[in-house]
């Protein structure tokens, strides 16, 4: 299945607590959107494999895409080595999309970190048809995204693009908390091991971060991008909301 945008993590959980608005809000403008997490998330203090899964499989049915997939990398060890560069860009090459959004490469977590050099390097290589993963091109064509942006995780950046998310907040909302065993959701309780990211705060952190982001571009919800390349506007007006 050819996709027009993949947004890509490394753990599940990460694109809905990075930019699971700009994901539905793509899924309602009539483009293909699929999402792609690196690993499992097995190392994840709480909960395991098996309910992490269906929580990702439960929040990519809220967020209505049209595929989620996973590299089956080892979580603690995204290494840029050859076997999980080929796995990278099997996935891209399969889903061929145009824009490819990833971890901002600046992040208090290695994995994400680690995640955003690895996908970078692979949407480069997978248009290189004599790089290798295993597969003949004849069989998985070589094909390279057009562009790629980066969305934000637990370390702030100044963003070059802000992605209004108002309509789609309520969405946004209710995937992240689809990952019951991960985060703060009022009216369930667990008795798993605290951590810095099941606590309220952190759930109400994210909150504020796009409503400062929404004050920001005059609207009320907003989630932030970063292009390291020149973006093309078409029409100019868009700048000054405009269509």
């Amino acid at each position: 299945m050819k996709c027009d945008v993949i947004f890509f993590g490394a753990h599940p959980d990460d694109v809905e607590l990075g930019c699971g608005g700009t994901v539905h809000k793509l899924v309602r403008q009539g483009y293909t959107v699929g999402i792609v997490d690196l690993t499992r998330g097995e190392l994840g203090t709480r909960g395991d494999e098996a309910t992490r899964k269906a929580e990702a499989e439960e929040a990519a049915r809220i967020l209505g895409v049209a595929v989620r997939d996973n590299c089956g990398l080892t979580d603690g060890h995204l290494e840029l080595n050859r076997e999980n560069k080929a796995k990278v860009i099997t996935m891209i090459r399969k889903y061929q999309p145009d824009l490819v959004i990833l971890p901002y490469p600046s992040d208090r977590h290695p994995d994400h970190v680690n995640a955003s050099r690895l996908i970078k390097e692979c949407v480069y290589y997978a248009g290189t048809e004599k790089w290798p993963t295993g597969i003949p091109v004849s069989e998985l064509p070589a094909f390279r995204p057009k562009s790629y942006l980066y969305y934000m995780l637990a370390e702030p950046f100044t963003p070059n693009l802000l992605v209004d998310i108002t309509e789609e907040f309520d969405v946004r909302q209710k995937a992240f908390q689809a990952y019951k065993s991960q985060f703060f959701v009022p009216g369930h309780t667990s008795q798993d091991k605290e951590t810095w990211i099941s606590r309220p705060e952190f759930a109400e952190s994210l909150v504020a971060r796009v409503q400062f982001y929404g004050f920001q571009s005059g609207t009320r919800y907003a989630e932030p991008f970063f292009s390291e390349q020149p973006v093309r506007l078409d029409n100019l007006m868009t700048v000054a909301g405009r269509k």
